[in-house]
């Protein structure tokens, strides 16, 4: 039975009441009454109930396929139907409807199944919550590294920490943060990613978290062996000369001490050597004072006192301290703000103090050059931060270097303690901001610090 089956029952029902009500017309017109006309009466709402009685089924089944599909429910209730039934061909592309959707829906369970399987087991930390806080998914790696078991509302990690939730509400897509958890005597060093989702009219936030505990050590430690492999380095250099020299003159000393009184004078040459001695272990002792100086600033930055600052009033304050050094030196000066109006939320004695810093490295790396060049220029990028470039046109820096320029007391310069840039990172690590480097040899080199 197909579709044209539907149409053509539909239509010998139909024309069948009409010849029936024709022929009831005709015999009550020609004046025949009774039993006859009774009946042909009683045919025609036979007729007619079959009609709706046929309509109605078709309807019925047309309902009952669309409340299925409504309540998910896509088991097929037409399979039992016997061969040649009651609308067969309606049955039929029902059933094959049915079990289409059937098939689709048993593969999409299998793709959410393999998905939800791959999240579970991510090695990563994985959380899922809507506008308002209620998780969705939350897979084991999380809650390993939370040490909590299923959470309906992300409000109940405020127990653990209050800080982690206000990072979860804070962060928008792309957003990244570091927080340091000590859950009953373990130590988890959180980095945490945001990213904002949405489906239908809901909006969703995905959480990553991952603990970089272990990395931070390893780091840390590669970070106190290169310390302590500059801080030996240069207290030897210090400390070597004055341990030969004092050995020397007490050497002297003692083999004058062991002559008889008359021997035992010192003339003027041997006293101008012991003089020259000492200065010598007091110029190096001096030197040992301002490392050990240079070192004490470098752990004791202070904090930034933040305040909404124009960039365009911060560089003009640096041209104005710069001023004389740039003229003495003969250096061409640019500053460029686009748009004018970029502020930044910084400590402006602390900003000045790296801009300070990077200008004057800048100049001394232009002494050799004749076209001397620097250009600071701020801009917003694509993510709305703040970005201050310092760039020169001098020697450069080799890559080499460039890997150990930030490393406390490292230098490639001739005279200089090494603190300058590890203090201006230090500073901007404090903005949660960074500085970058990008440099050519003989072509300069450019500072980059976002905030």
């Amino acid at each position: 039975m197909d579709s044209n089956n539907l149409k053509i029952q539909t239509i010998v029902r139909v024309v069948a009441i009409a010849l029936t009500l024709l022929l009831m017309f005709h015999l009550s017109y020609s004046g025949a009454f009774g039993l006859t006309v009774i009946l042909i009466f009683i045919l025609v709402i036979v007729q007619v109930a079959s009609l709706i009685r046929y309509l109605n089924k078709t309807n019925e089944e047309i309902h009952d396929f669309f409340e299925a599909i409504k309540n998910n429910d896509f088991s097929d209730p037409y399979e039992q139907k016997e061969k040649g039934s009651y609308n067969e061909y309606l049955r039929d592309q029902f059933s094959f409807v049915v079990s289409k959707l059937k098939k689709s829906k048993l593969a999409r369970d299998e793709r959410y199944q393999y998905l939800t399987t791959i999240v579970q087991h991510a090695g990563i930390g994985l959380i899922t919550f809507n506008d308002k806080g209620n998780v969705q998914i939350m897979n084991i790696a999380a809650k390993r590294l939370l040490k909590v078991e299923n959470i309906k509302n992300i409000y109940a990690l405020r127990e653990i920490s209050p800080t982690l939730v206000d990072i979860f509400e804070m962060l928008r897509t792309g957003g990244s943060d570091l927080i340091r958890l000590d859950l009953g005597g373990d130590i988890r060093q959180l980095s945490i990613y945001a990213i904002e989702l949405s489906l239908g009219s809901e909006h969703f936030k995905l959480i990553s978290l991952q603990n970089i505990q272990s990395e931070l050590e390893q780091n840390e430690m590669e970070a106190w062996q290169k310390l302590v492999r500059v801080l030996t380095h240069e207290i030897m250099n210090s400390v070597t000369p004055i341990s030969s020299l004092a050995n020397t003159v007490e050497s002297d000393i003692i083999n004058r001490l062991d002559q008889s009184e008359e021997k035992c004078e010192i003339d003027k040459e041997d006293l101008e050597d012991i003089h020259l001695a000492l200065q010598t272990i007091q110029r190096r002792s001096d030197g040992l004072i301002r490392f050990v100086s240079d070192f004490r600033s470098l752990t004791h930055t202070p904090q930034p006192k933040l305040e909404l600052v124009s960039i365009s009033k911060l560089f003009d304050q640096i041209s104005l301290l710069m001023h004389k050094d740039l003229e003495e030196n003969k250096v061409g000066f640019t500053v460029e703000v686009d748009p004018k109006n970029i502020a930044a939320n910084i400590d402006p004695e602390l900003i000045q103090q790296v801009l300070i810093n990077l200008i004057k490295n800048a100049i001394q790396a232009l002494e050799e050059r004749e076209n001397k060049i620097i250009e600071v220029r701020a801009f917003q990028d694509d993510k709305n931060r703040v970005i201050i470039m310092v760039k020169d046109n001098g020697s450069g820096i080799d890559e080499e270097a460039q890997s150990k320029i930030f490393i406390p007391f490292f230098t490639t310069k001739k005279k200089g303690s090494g603190i300058g840039l590890s203090l201006s990172r230090q500073i901007m690590r404090q903005h949660k901001g960074s500085i970058n480097v990008k440099s050519v040899v003989n072509e300069g080199t450019e500072f980059i610090l976002k905030f």
